[in-house]
């Protein structure tokens, strides 16, 4: 599904020295796996997230997603890619504030096509267990219930690949373990889900850990996982 090859990442400061975020990272992420990305504040992990992402290119290296190859792609190309093939899950949730839930999650579908899917929007607010919120402003939500209305945003055009940033970071513990819980279920369904934290307890729900240190990958391992099914 991912195919990362000695990609590197440098921005340079208004003064012109160059800053490396990213430096000759190699990995791959299988379909259906579930996979943490984890690292200090400032470690890269966000600039990795961005390449994944295909909101940014990296400087040098190549990034194959699904067999293609993105990292070359203008910026037309990687927003197709993008409504395509990824989903977006965001610690600050990143909703319109005076639209509603369904509203909300029929977005992807009006920037893919045109067109109005409401159907399809009920039906996964149902999915998330949100039946009964679908007319409801996000105003009118709980934090929680914020987050599943952007999880189901994310699945409208049915991606194969769900990025969450922090999905549970602004939430308190009840409303981020039923959050995992959804994304375990979602990944246990097939979703290829990758995921940067800084929660032990969120990270525990994946079956592998990247160790982001200093632009460098400096961990690659296996684990338990709470997830169980997909690999």
């Amino acid at each position: 599904m991912i195919e990362v090859s000695h990609i590197s990442r440098t921005y340079t400061r208004g003064d012109g020295t160059p800053v490396p975020a990213l430096r000759d990272l190699s990995f791959t992420i299988a379909r259906g796996e579930f996979v943490t990305i984890r690292g200090a504040s400032g470690s890269g992990k966000s600039s990795l997230l961005n390449i994944l992402g295909c909101l940014d290119t990296p400087t040098s290296g190549s990034y194959r997603l699904d067999g293609e190859d993105v990292s070359g792609q203008d910026d037309r190309a990687r927003s197709h890619i993008r409504n395509r093939k990824i989903g977006f899950v965001f610690q600050s949730f990143n909703l319109l504030p005076r639209t509603t839930a369904a509203e909300n999650v029929e977005l992807p579908a009006v920037y893919a096509s045109g067109e109005v899917d409401r159907g399809r929007a009920l039906s996964i607010l149902a999915r998330v267990g949100l039946a009964d919120r679908a007319d409801h402003y996000v105003t009118e939500l709980s934090g929680g219930e914020q987050q599943r209305v952007a999880i189901a945003r994310a699945l409208m055009n049915d991606p194969p690949l769900l990025l969450a940033d922090e999905p549970t970071g602004n939430l308190d513990s009840t409303a981020g373990e039923s959050v995992m819980r959804l994304l375990t279920e979602l990944h246990r369904e097939g979703r290829t889900i990758v995921l940067v934290t800084h929660d032990e307890a969120v990270a525990a729900y994946a079956r592998r850990a990247l160790l982001i240190r200093d632009g460098v990958l400096a961990e690659d391992r296996q684990q338990g996982g709470m997830a169980g099914g997909a690999a």
